[in-house]
């Protein structure tokens, strides 16, 4: 491709990540700088251009870092953001654990079960999400499917909904199929011949998994780990319907925030701060070496 048509190429990409990210972003930078006021809309400054240079030289003027330094202060921000990482990363651990040995036995199977198996991995996502979530709500309430399950056999109800633990069931159970389809499709291009290799050369079964076939599939190891982790610890629904009112998220902040609150600026500048907290982890992989990237 002669390199004006690959220039041209590019332009829609940008435009769209133009229009579509960086355009909000600066939007919610600048909320995130501004005050809250009784007004609509509820923040100050606003940019006066009938002043022209002045109008813009008095507005950013008036930006500020006050709402970062509130929610360094108030400790119900930083409850939310430590807990929306510690519940993101064990839900991303359970995932992982659960998700490699469903990827990796869908691999082994005959193409026809394969395609199946592939099937109810995706199949859940055919029904809206909101309605699977209120699903758990029937089984995980004191009433629900699960303690009369239990009843049925003679044990102790349990207590799961509005707990972490309920919150956590809901994450494994709403992103496993970002878990196992980028490690399904790494697993499944990897040739076989390696493995038959390593157990000629004296390797038993379980040392090629380990020396071989994991290596090997670090790249989807590290790409679903990012599908899951990223959206999860920004996650609103989840913790709001199974969680309750004890479990703080940063997803759950932001929406108090906007719509209950009306502070728009520290609405925003949660949003920057989970933001650039999720960059940390692309950046990481981008760094990576590059044999762990192939």
């Amino acid at each position: 491709m002669k390199p004006e048509r690959a220039a041209l190429a590019a332009v829609a990409p940008y435009l769209w990540l133009l229009a579509f990210f960086a355009v909000p972003f600066l939007l919610v930078a600048k909320l995130s700088l501004s005050d809250s006021v009784l007004a609509m809309p509820p923040y100050a400054p606003q940019i006066d251009l009938s002043r022209g240079a002045d109008g813009v030289r008095a507005f950013l003027a008036a930006l500020d870092l006050e709402t970062y330094l509130r929610l360094v202060r108030d400790h119900l921000y930083l409850d939310a953001y430590l807990s929306s990482l510690r519940l993101a990363a064990t839900g991303t651990v359970i995932l992982l654990l659960i998700g490699y040995p469903i990827a990796y036995g869908i691999t082994r199977c005959a193409p026809g079960p394969r395609q199946a198996l592939l099937m109810a991995v995706i199949l859940p996502f055919w029904t809206s999400f909101l309605i699977r979530i209120y699903a758990w709500i029937a089984i995980l309430k004191p009433q629900g499917l699960l303690n009369a399950a239990l009843g049925a056999l003679g044990l102790e109800p349990v207590n799961l909904l509005n707990t972490e633990a309920a919150v956590i069931l809901g994450l494994v159970y709403a992103y496993l199929p970002f878990m196992v389809l980028p490690l399904y499709a790494v697993l499944t291009r990897q040739d076989e011949s390696l493995i038959e290799a390593a157990q000629d050369l004296g390797a038993s079964p379980t040392r090629a998994f380990w020396t071989v076939t994991v290596p090997l599939s670090l790249p989807g190891v590290a790409a679903g780990a990012l599908l899951c982790f990223i959206p999860m610890a920004g996650e609103f629904v989840i913790p709001d319907l199974l969680g309750g009112s004890e479990t703080l998220m940063l997803g759950k902040v932001i929406w108090i925030e906007f719509f209950a609150n009306r502070d728009w600026p520290a609405a925003s500048a949660v949003a920057i701060v989970l933001l650039v907290t999720l960059l940390v982890p692309i950046m990481l992989l981008e760094r990576a070496p590059p044999k762990v990237l192939r």
